[in-house]
């Protein structure tokens, strides 16, 4: 890394030529994008930062980082607990890519960590609905009707948001050449069953468990938006409550950190919205079956020789419990 080029390019967009970096080291977490800490110096005054850019191989669904970071500055504008957008460098001739800088937000953001840390978070009832509240906010931070200029690249909302998943869903697995019988079957099951939008949505498509932060007290930011687009808000509500992200606390069905009643009755409140529990049954299915898929592009990385890495390599044996889930949740007697 080019400390030199970076410390001139953070300068000139801060308006500070006199800043200076003290330390840059990687982060934890994060198995599609790079992330790294840097702190600065300007004068007397501290700042911290989050230098956010591609990992060596990704996965096909997963936004630019540019887009990404032209979200982050709507949700931030429209007053979503977001990190601090401070700006975006195109040019490759600093890093060697294209990379986000924002700013550092204090807490603990690993998923095990909180589900299993009571000390993290406060009132774990309390955080639910304080996460309910926020994916409220999310889903009426725009209109998609309206979007800003900024995100012409999202283009219109999709008619049909699940059918349109299931595609994308087939299209991951036919990219790496996967045959899975039982996600085929949860894939046609979805398409049977497709619910359909009647108010689409900003969603952010990965809201769990390891893509916030919390303190001791609270939360204090959602993180990870390379997923995000117009679509259901059901997607996310399902998403959070999906069995697959509990962090081995099955019996929390918000997140594996609280109850789905306090998580919902954040969003209720906050949104104006009822919350229809067959939508997102529905969704909470497709969950498992967007994440087995995802898990098998993971592992694909690791077996193709791209990218050799154990975590990768142990998302990839995930998919078996993921399929079981998914055919218990599409048995005839769940649903009739």
């Amino acid at each position: 890394m080019d400390q030199a080029r970076l410390r001139e390019w953070i300068a000139g967009i801060l308006g500070h030529p006199d800043l200076a970096i003290d330390e840059i080291r990687p982060l934890g977490g994060g198995s599609i994008q790079e992330n790294r800490l840097v702190r600065c110096r300007i004068g007397d005054t501290e700042r911290a930062f989050v230098l956010r850019m591609d990992a060596a191989a990704t996965i096909a669904s997963s936004r630019s980082r540019a887009e990404e970071f032209r979200i982050l500055e709507a949700v931030w504008q429209a007053g979503v607990r977001v990190p601090e957008p401070v700006g975006f460098c195109y040019d490759p001739a600093v890093l060697g890519a294209p990379f986000a800088l924002m700013g550092l937000v204090k807490g603990v953001g690993l998923g095990p960590r909180i589900a299993k840390d009571l000390s993290l978070g406060g009132d774990r009832e309390v955080l639910a609905e304080t996460l309910g509240r926020e994916l409220a906010r999310i889903h009426g931070a725009l209109d998609p009707r309206e979007p800003p200029p900024a995100l012409a690249f999202m283009g219109t909302p999709e008619k049909q948001p699940a059918l349109a998943e299931i595609a994308r869903l087939r299209a991951s697995l036919d990219g790496i050449g996967a045959k899975r019988p039982a996600i085929e079957w949860g894939l046609r099951w979805g398409e049977v069953r497709a619910p359909d939008c009647l108010a689409p949505a900003l969603v952010h498509r990965d809201f769990r468990t390891g893509n916030y932060m919390v303190d001791e007290s609270g939360l204090t930011a959602i993180l990870d938006w390379e997923f995000a687009g117009w679509g259901d808000p059901a997607q996310d509500l399902g998403w959070f409550c999906a069995a697959c992200w509990r962090f081995g606390r099955p019996d929390l069905e918000a997140g594996g950190i609280g109850s789905r009643a306090a998580f919902y009755r954040g969003y209720t409140q906050e949104s104006g919205r009822s919350i229809d529990p067959a939508s997102v049954a529905y969704w909470e299915v497709m969950a498992h079956l967007r994440w087995a898929v995802i898990a098998l592009e993971q592992g694909a990385r690791h077996v193709s020789g791209r990218e050799f890495s154990l975590e990768l390599a142990l998302t990839g044996r995930m998919v078996p419990e993921l399929e079981r889930t998914i055919l218990r949740a599409t048995a005839l007697e769940s649903w009739s």
